[in-house]
């Protein structure tokens, strides 16, 4: 059996993989917080927003955490179709869920739909991603761990819905997306404990890309559109300010109409240069 090092590079990719699965996180969080005080169209862009930046978020937590992850006695390269597929597939099944929280009539129905499918979606994801590693070898998994990481990323996922449906406050939020964070990165590291890898040396080339010709780019433009699309969530009003303005806004309009209809007197009484018709 080959040496695993699931650090390489100390605890540098681990916290930087925590801080990216957080910032995912919340962005989700604050996005399905919108969506549920929205209606229409906006409701629907709103959860779209939030599936995408869960799925990206988790995503990259994952390959920023690979970066570190290495074999004694083989190379390592990623499937690059199989990588891109993990993606679709953490977008596509979180999105599932934030859908059936954002739009379900049945608030406990809901959630333990949209937090089973969310929590399927972060595990399909891990392991379809682990399913892209290339190497001089046979990867065996553990099924005690498969199972366990299967149940925190369930649990994860039925929490972060639970506090976007109960939590509003922006502290809060902030500090669900700490909690999501960490049960995310511990469902990551649970399912890497369960993998075993029987190296067979060759000196053949190995198939795909290196984790820094392709994930690592790839990592870097999803974390900086989760970057973005935080800035542009939190200069966003939110549906309580839109309503507040909307109403000063009534508040300070002239009423025209008294104008129009008040006595001839009372206008030139108001405009002493106007003289009254006879």
């Amino acid at each position: 059996m080959g040496h695993l090092d699931h650090a390489a590079f100390g605890w540098l990719t681990p916290l930087l993989s925590y801080a990216m699965a957080c910032i995912g996180a919340a962005l989700g969080l604050r996005c399905t917080v919108r969506a549920l005080d929205a209606t229409g169209r906006s409701r629907r862009n709103w959860l779209l927003t939030a599936a995408s930046a869960i799925g990206t978020g988790i995503w990259t937590m994952h390959f920023v955490a690979m970066l570190g992850f290495g074999v004694t006695g083989t190379d390592i390269r990623f499937d690059m179709p199989l990588t891109l597929l993990s993606l679709v597939i953490a977008m596509g099944v979180v999105g599932i869920g934030v859908f059936a929280v954002g739009h379900g009539r049945d608030r406990v129905r809901s959630l333990l739909i949209g937090g089973l499918t969310t929590g399927i979606g972060v595990a399909s994801m891990h392991y379809m991603g682990m399913a892209a590693l290339r190497l001089h070898g046979t990867v065996h998994y553990d099924p005690v761990f498969v199972a366990l990481s299967v149940v925190i990323a369930v649990v994860a996922a039925t929490a972060a819905l639970w506090a976007a449906l109960n939590i509003h406050a922006p502290v809060a939020v902030a500090l669900a997306s700490l909690v999501m964070g960490a049960a995310v990165s511990s469902m990551h590291y649970t399912g890497m404990f369960a993998v075993s890898v029987e190296v067979v040396p060759s000196s053949a080339d190995l198939p795909g890309a290196t984790v820094m010709q392709f994930v690592f780019p790839l990592a870097v433009g999803l974390g900086s559109y989760l970057f973005i699309t935080s800035a542009f969530v939190a200069l966003s009003p939110t549906a309580g300010e839109r309503a507040a303005y909307a109403s000063a806004e009534r508040l300070t309009e002239p009423d025209e109409r008294a104008v129009d209809v008040a006595p001839a007197g009372f206008r030139a009484a108001r405009d002493p240069l106007r003289t009254p018709a006879p």
